[in-house]
C-alpha cells in the first residue's frame, strides 16, 4: 500500500481553515461523495476552527448521509496528518455511500457533550453557510 483514502467532513475540505494540512502533504482530492446513511454531525462545541463531529449511530437508526470528501494521501503523510489530530477528533473507518470504506474522521462520544446536532443539514458546509 503506497496511498491512503481519507474522508474529511469538515475544517478539512477544500477552502476550509484546515485544507493546507492536506494540500501541504501533497494530498490529492479523488471525489465529493456521501457517507452512508448510518452517521449523526454535530457542530462541536469550543474548537477552534469550529468542527464538525462525525458520529457513526448505525443501522435502523435517525442516521443519515452527510457529505464528505474523499482525499488520497501517501502512507509516510497520511501518518504525520494523523500526529496532529486533536482529541476528541479521532481517525476511524467511514462506510461512504457506495459500501465502500476508508480511513476518515469521527469523534470521541465525549465531544457530543455540549454539540449541537446539525445533521439536517446534510454537511458541514450547508451549516457554515447557514450562519452568515
Amino acid at each position: 500500500m503506497t496511498e491512503i483514502l481519507l474522508a474529511v467532513v469538515g475544517a478539512h475540505l477544500s477552502g476550509m481553515p484546515l485544507n493546507l494540512q492536506l494540500t501541504s502533504r501533497n494530498a490529492k482530492l479523488v471525489k465529493a461523495t456521501k457517507t452512508a446513511p448510518r452517521y449523526r454531525l454535530y457542530a462541536l462545541a469550543n474548537t477552534t476552527p469550529p468542527k464538525p463531529g462525525l458520529v457513526h449511530v448505525g443501522d435502523g437508526t435517525d442516521g443519515a448521509a452527510i457529505e464528505v470528501e474523499v482525499w488520497s494521501l501517501a502512507v509516510e503523510a497520511f501518518g504525520s496528518f494523523v500526529a496532529e489530530v486533536p482529541a476528541p477528533m479521532a481517525i476511524g473507518t467511514t462506510e461512504l455511500a457506495d459500501g465502500t470504506t476508508v480511513k476518515g474522521f469521527v469523534c470521541e462520544p465525549r465531544a457530543i457533550k455540549g454539540a449541537t446536532d446539525i445533521t439536517h443539514f446534510g454537511g458541514w458546509r450547508a451549516f457554515v453557510a447557514s450562519r452568515k
